[in-house]
């Protein structure tokens, strides 16, 4: 290995150290300004550049295929904490995240002011979380949802939670199911999964030292399903996102001359 490669790792980290610094320091003049009752209409697109470019410093390649709809339920598998910055970056959206990040040193503080909706497991919050993701639907913005409610190997789809689904109850709201899949070859990336007892520092010290992380981001068309069928919307949806999931991994394998990756869209 040459030298310059093995200083990546070092370079990636100064630039992730600066990127945080920078976050912090634009954060504290966007919560001065929330304060002050400010408008903001900038804050979108300055988030979608702080996840692109916290892209760029962890050396991740985003390739995108469609387009994120306004006012949709983004419903997307789940992998790896990076799933946030990678579709924050290529559509801005709010995101629905478990309690416990924003207990992450800043990042968890700069989820929370870039209009993040924080989940307590057993707080018995889903119906109140689900009027809020549609009052932000309805003002037209884009709320992201991850079904699986925790991450996956990448390798198969666990079961989608449907009481996730009740915001698109209100109206007809779209439900766009969005597919993640890390690597380019016909086996899903193994390094990109944060899964089981991994913690933040660990994973993020691979990923540093990965040589060229890569994920294919696939906006899929909407699905429409007529109000109060939350299980049959979370099926249709994990569905799509399945058959997408295992043609890029065809795809991958007939590039390759290779044998496809065994995805398992049944997995329980």
């Amino acid at each position: 290995m040459s030298k310059a490669r093995r200083l990546i790792p070092t370079w990636r980290a100064l630039r992730l150290g600066e990127h945080l610094l920078t976050g912090a320091m634009l954060g504290a003049g966007v919560a001065v300004l929330g304060r002050l009752g400010a408008p903001r209409p900038w804050l979108p697109s300055l988030v979608g550049w702080w996840h692109r470019r916290l892209c760029r410093c962890l050396g991740v390649e985003v390739s995108c295929r469609g387009t994120a709809a306004s006012g949709a339920l983004l419903a997307v598998n789940h992998v790896s904490w990076l799933d946030i910055p990678v579709l924050g970056g290529a559509a801005p959206a709010h995101f629905v995240s478990k309690s416990e990040v924003r207990r992450w040193p800043v990042v968890g503080w700069l989820a929370q002011l870039a209009g993040t909706l924080f989940l307590r497991r057993g707080a018995h919050q889903a119906a109140a979380l689900a009027r809020e993701i549609a009052a932000r639907l309805r003002a037209g913005g884009r709320v992201a949802i991850f079904p699986e409610g925790t991450t996956g190997d990448g390798r198969g789809l666990l079961r989608f939670h449907a009481r996730l689904f009740a915001a698109a109850d209100d109206r007809d709201i779209p439900v766009q199911p969005v597919a993640i899949r890390y690597g380019r070859g016909p086996e899903p990336d193994a390094v990109a999964p944060f899964v089981g007892d991994d913690t933040l520092l660990a994973h993020l010290g691979r990923v540093l030292r990965h040589p060229q992380l890569t994920v294919t981001l696939t906006f899929l068309p909407p699905v429409m399903m007529p109000a109060g069928r939350r299980r049959e919307l979370a099926e249709a949806v994990r569905a799509a996102i399945a058959e997408e999931l295992g043609r890029l991994a065809c795809g991958a394998a007939a590039a390759g001359g290779a044998q496809p990756a065994a995805f398992a869209p049944d997995t329980a």
